[in-house]
């Protein structure tokens, strides 16, 4: 099957962050595949990506109070799910929130979640695109280019 013939799904999410002493502590989910990354999910009809972001990271997160304080970037890639090529397109928003507590969303399969600082966010985050999206958050907060480790 060629990449021309995939189905198309978008979704939208958050790189979600808090001050501590300073410095930013970011939100990481753990998805029923042990795999880490952050809160997302597909746009409900008439939705917009910002809203949808919003929804997801509250549903999944138990964050009820998050602003959204830039667009981040939107990234794209290919998987196979149920003998079908999927292109995803995933939207992602910078959000702030002064809340520590979270509550994973068990029924969607997210068995964690955990605060950590960019330099740990780093290293945990499965996919390489994630985290061309924490380096982006990063230099938002930060207003410093960061660069990605060799």
């Amino acid at each position: 099957m060629t990449r021309g013939r995939a189905q198309q799904e978008v979704s939208a999410g958050g790189v979600v962050y808090r001050m501590d002493g300073g410095e930013p502590l970011y939100l990481l989910i753990r998805d029923s595949y042990d795999n880490w990354g952050f809160p997302k999910g597909h746009l409900e009809s008439g939705e917009r990506a910002e809203g949808a972001a919003v929804r997801e990271v509250r549903e999944e997160t138990g964050l009820a109070d998050v602003t959204v304080r830039g667009d981040i970037e939107t990234i794209d890639w290919y998987f196979r799910f149920r003998g079908r090529l999927i292109h995803k397109i995933c939207h992602f928003f910078l959000m702030e929130t002064t809340h520590a507590a979270t509550a994973p969303q068990s029924a969607e399969g997210i068995t964690a979640c955990r605060w950590v600082g960019f330099a740990d966010a780093h290293t945990t985050v499965s996919y390489a695109n994630a985290r061309l999206v924490l380096r982006r958050a990063q230099e938002m907060i930060t207003g410093v280019p960061v660069e990605a480790p060799t």
